[in-house]
This record gives C-alpha cells, structure tokens and sequence, in this order.
C-alpha cells in the first residue's frame, strides 16, 4: 500500500456508465466502498445507505438503475445522483453518501483514506 492511498480496481474493468463495489480489509468488518463512472467522470463512495446504513446493493455491483442515470439503494429505494452522491429521491432525500478520494494512476483506481479493518 501506498500513503497516499490503496489500488481498488483497475479502469478497465469499470464499464462506463457502470459502477463496481471493491472492499479493503480483512476480518468481520472490512470496508466495503464502490467506484462508479458515468460520462468518463469517476467517483467512489463508501457503501453505506444515509437512512439506514446498510449497503446500496443486495448483488455484487448492482448500484445503478435501469437507464443507469442514478445510484439506488436496493434496501429502501433511495435514489442518489452519481456525481454529488447527494439522495434525490427517498427517506434520505438530501443527505449525501461518503465520498471518498479517487484517482487514476497508470491504469490503477486508487482511493484515499480508506478505513482498514482487522480480524
């Protein structure tokens, strides 16, 4: 691992529009996060619904809707804009999800101040 921050993904594998969970740590409690690209513009967030703060998605990288325009947690059908994280629709409507540091480095997603979690 880097100071600056911890590879998550590799660009390639995230289809745009197109959004991918990735989890740091080991243990009971790793950090789950998710990466998600819409128009080539890329953002990470913790996994973590504002309402009630269960994970946005029930199957492995399931966080965009149909017409992949917005995020949806499966939980309670919050809806959030991928750009902002900030809920447009549902019972956290104007609360936002935990953005998280990104950049792209020779390929690598990398993703700062991550939580890391031990057994």
């Amino acid at each position: 691992m880097n100071e600056a921050g911890r590879v998550v993904a590799r660009l390639a594998d995230l289809a745009d529009p197109g959004a991918r969970e990735f989890v740091v740590g080991e243990g009971d409690w790793p950090f789950r996060g998710f990466l998600v690209q819409v128009a080539g513009r890329l953002r990470a967030y913790a996994n973590v619904c504002p309402h009630k703060h269960h994970p946005l998605n029930l199957a492995d990288d399931e966080f965009l809707v149909p017409g992949q325009a917005l995020l949806r947690c499966a939980s309670h059908g919050a809806l959030f804009e991928p750009e902002s994280g900030l809920c447009v629709y549902g019972p956290c409507a104007g609360r936002k999800l935990r953005a998280l540091e990104c950049w792209v480095e020779n390929g690598d997603v990398w993703v700062r101040n991550v939580p890391i979690s031990h057994s």
